[in-house]
């Protein structure tokens, strides 16, 4: 027999599973209180739209809307997505999801050993990538003082210069990030900017929940602060439908030439007709009026989460109070592990993402994620009451 394990590159060894995927195989998420996925609810899919958008599509299109196309996408989205956020078109690069966009920013930037830097916790797909590359990923916690962010970011930046290791770009989740829920200050975003400034790299300022928006005032993004040293991520998975699997990324045309000759060895070109789709639903402004009913139904949601958290947590346990996205951290007191606990909730019923498979370090195992974008109001009320009375039992 073939020893597969002496041909695999020596890439695969730095690969690592993602749990949530993994607990997407053992279970059927409908017959479960599932917590754990980063899913939006099927009931912001508007499918009568979506037939006549694709009709629409076909009738304009025709042939075209199933031919191969451009590398950077076609120029219909790119320009749909010009109007929509007053960025240049020949800044705007389509990607086959922000997944992608975040692995091709990766893929031109790091060597193996290069230094990303990124908040901790982070987005597991993102450090599942950096990872597969081979790059020394080098978390920095969150601190709400100003003073303190600085700090923080200068010490680990200093850290990682004193030691000889080259810094190539921070990965940041602005608003509503994943998994924390938190949202950056002003401020804190003119932070970053000034150290990308100062020690010469990049942000991959990654935005695919900057949309849904329940509360408070809109934080201008990264890239608006310094278009030039700013790769932003956006992503139509949340806003329209994952299943498109449809992204983009705003940069510097030196930038984007390098990942749109990267893109031309992995996917040759996004899905054409998707796009094409995505355009008509953005220019005839169906987008716009779906996502004013996803941000009512996915507020109503967090409030309701909120609201149970607050009644029936035991002692000791505290969460975020996001102002959009898609996630609540909950965090228990030091000593418990959301790893060992997971069996135990998951044989009562009830899935959630252990926190510390967000950390860089493999700390905050008494942390977990919860999602409340996925489930109805009646399961996540059932949901929160079987996990609330399994931690009162077990704290």
């Amino acid at each position: 027999m073939t020893d597969y394990n002496s041909l695999f590159s020596s890439d695969t060894h730095s690969f690592f599973r993602s749990p949530v995927r993994d607990i997407f195989k053992r279970v059927d998420l409908n017959a479960i209180y599932s917590f754990a996925g980063g899913y939006p609810s099927e009931e912001t899919f508007p499918l009568d739209q979506f037939k006549a958008t694709m009709g629409e599509v076909i009738d304009k299109y025709g042939g075209k809307a199933f031919q191969y196309g451009a590398t950077q996408g076609v120029t219909e989205l790119r320009q749909a997505l010009s109007s929509r956020y007053g960025v240049p078109v020949d800044r705007i690069q389509i990607t086959s999801s922000s997944q992608q966009g975040i692995d091709v920013c990766t893929r031109i930037l790091a060597d193996p050993g290069d230094v990303v830097l990124t908040s901790n916790p982070s987005y597991l797909g993102a450090l599942q990538s950096f990872r597969s590359y081979r790059a020394e990923v080098v978390g920095v916690p969150y601190r709400q003082d100003a003073g303190e962010f600085r700090a923080a970011y200068e010490d680990a930046i200093e850290s990682q210069l004193a030691a000889g290791r080259k810094i190539k770009f921070l990965y940041i989740i602005p608003d509503f990030q994943n998994p924390s829920g938190e949202t950056l200050s002003l401020e804190e975003r003119k932070i970053l900017v000034s150290l990308a400034r100062k020690y010469g790299f990049l942000i991959v300022e990654d935005a695919p929940y900057r949309e849904l928006r329940y509360s408070g005032e809109p934080v201008p993004t990264i890239y608006s602060l310094d278009p030039d040293t700013v790769l932003h991520l956006g992503s139509f998975s949340k806003i329209f439908a994952p299943g498109f699997r449809l992204g983009w990324i705003f940069g510097h045309p030196d930038l984007l030439d390098k990942i749109y000759v990267c893109k031309q060895s992995l996917d040759l070109c996004p899905p054409v007709f998707d796009q094409y789709v995505a355009a008509e639903f953005m220019g005839s402004g169906r987008l716009d009026r779906n996502l004013k009913k996803s941000i009512g139904l996915y507020c109503g949601k967090r409030d309701l989460m909120l609201s149970l958290l607050e009644s029936n947590m035991p002692a000791g346990v505290s969460w975020t109070r996001p102002e959009g996205g898609l996630f609540l951290f909950l965090t228990m007191p030091e000593g418990f592990d959301s790893v060992a606990f997971y069996e135990t909730a998951l044989e009562a019923g009830v899935a959630y993402v252990a926190g510390s498979f967000f950390h860089t370090d493999g700390s905050g195992r008494n942390t977990m994620r919860l999602n409340f974008s996925f489930m109805t109001p009646e399961r996540i009320e059932k949901g929160i009451g079987l996990l609330a009375g399994l931690l009162r039992k077990s704290l």
